[in-house]
């Protein structure tokens, strides 16, 4: 559904948008001290924006700046500008995580689908939206293209926007416009946009890739997340039929799959027919797979990522990861220990909805260990610090290279022996061991 805008003219609308084309560093000029910024997720980062708002540094002080995950350099993160910038990311990227953990940024805790209302009842307000958007249309609408999440509710609810037009921002189609009307300054560019090649995988991750698929059943609907398991998931899917996808986020792989014709969207009960996302990460394939494609409907994140709406979906079937399972199936997946790594994004989301969906399964799929086989993954109590993402009595399925274990309606102890048996080799017996000090796991 399209934005209501005040009617205008063709004409009409044109002229306002040439009468607010400006340089960046004007652009920017209206941020204050004290402003608390929201800058646009993922490849939709505006580069130009962000570049000229970090060169005046030295006269802003105290300046917010909120995102979830950005592919930008993230200069605002550096040391030397800690005064000037103050970082509170809701999901942690590799550019501001050092900075996150050094103490000189914060992360703010939150579901994915939760923070376009942290927006609407302004408990964060926003000041200023900086965003990157397509082109207009002829009837004045930018697109807000590859990422819609959280961007309409902070548009929506910022004092100001500030708007990259962006000649190569493909024009995704759903609740993803905004009309120039609504844009209080605007500056082109011409740039591609930032791209994500899927990963090659390992043994390991085949292996997973292998194992998942054989949960994965005949017209189940799909969430999936990013990086090599999820990319190596997908290549072995080639057999499935009649699958339909209803994701926070899209990769090359699931186009492979709609090439081919095993994602149809047939089956899906939300949205049929459709590809249902909030934002895509891709290669420039993938983006110009979703230019002004109408299989693909872009939604915001509380519709997305809403459990009551992902549990609507027949066979919901969400496959997310994590960094270390516990033997009794407490997923971290934000931190190891205390080190801080990413966040609660959409895992939360759609392991309850894929929970709560007819016939769904909620499965965490992770390699058996980690830094060059030296530890596992599966342990018997989790890394001191590290933070609960998904609770115990949410996981259905944890998958490594070594099988599936199945934890739903099973006891602790049945747990532990499920979760010890897919865990490597070489540590079964030392986790066992180490269960036996635990009583009630013995």
């Amino acid at each position: 559904m399209l934005e209501h805008a005040e009617a205008k003219t063709k004409q009409s609308w044109q002229d306002d948008y040439k009468s607010k084309l400006t340089t960046a560093e004007a652009a920017v000029a209206a941020i204050k001290s004290g402003d608390t910024v929201y800058i646009q997720s993922h490849a939709a980062a505006p580069e130009s924006l962000i570049d000229a708002m970090v060169a005046r540094a030295p006269e802003l002080k105290d300046v917010t700046i909120i995102h979830i995950m950005t592919f930008s350099k993230a200069k605002y993160a550096e040391k030397q500008y800690s005064d000037s910038f103050k970082v509170h990311a809701m999901f942690i990227g590799p550019n501001v995580r050092a900075a996150v953990n050094d103490g000189r940024a914060e992360y703010m805790p939150v579901f994915l689908s939760e923070i376009p209302n942290l927006f609407n009842t302004r408990v964060v307000p926003i000041d200023v939206c900086l965003l990157q958007v397509s082109p207009p249309d002829r009837h004045g609408y930018c697109s807000y293209g590859v990422s819609v999440d959280c961007t309409l509710a902070a548009r929506k609810n910022a004092r100001l926007t500030i708007a990259e037009v962006n000649k190569q921002m493909p024009r995704t189609l759903g609740r993803a416009f905004v009309h120039v009307s609504r844009l209080d300054a605007i500056v082109e560019v011409d740039r591609p946009l930032e791209e994500m090649p899927p990963s090659q995988s390992t043994e390991v991750e085949d292996a997973i890739g292998r194992n998942v698929a054989e949960l994965v059943e005949d017209e189940a609907t799909l969430q999936l997340g990013i990086g090599a398991i999820p990319d190596a998931i997908l290549r072995y899917l080639g057999g499935k039929r009649n699958l339909g996808v209803h994701s926070e986020m899209l990769s090359d792989g699931i186009v492979d799959l709609i090439e081919k014709g095993v994602v149809t969207n047939d089956a899906k009960t939300i949205l049929p027919g459709q590809v249902a996302v909030s934002f895509v990460i891709g290669t420039r394939r993938l983006y110009d797979f979703v230019d002004n494609n109408p299989s693909v409907e872009f939604k915001p994140s509380d519709f997305i990522n809403d459990p009551f709406i992902v549990s609507q979906n027949y066979k919901m079937t969400a496959i997310n990861s994590a960094l270390q399972v516990d033997v009794t199936g407490q997923v971290a997946a934000g931190s190891i220990g205390t080190y801080l790594y990413s966040g609660f994004g959409g895992q939360v989301d759609f392991i309850r909805g894929a929970c709560r969906s007819k016939n769904g399964k909620a499965i965490i799929a992770i390699p058996s260990t980690a830094k060059g086989e030296s530890v596992s993954r599966i342990t018997a109590t989790l890394a001191a610090g590290s933070g609960v993402v998904t609770s115990r009595a949410d996981v259905h399925y944890i998958v490594t290279e070594y099988g599936v274990a199945q934890l739903y309606g099973k006891t602790v102890r049945e747990r532990k022996r499920a979760l010890i048996a897919i865990s490597h080799p070489k540590f079964r017996e030392s986790l066992e061991l180490e269960c036996r000090s635990i009583p009630w796991l013995a």
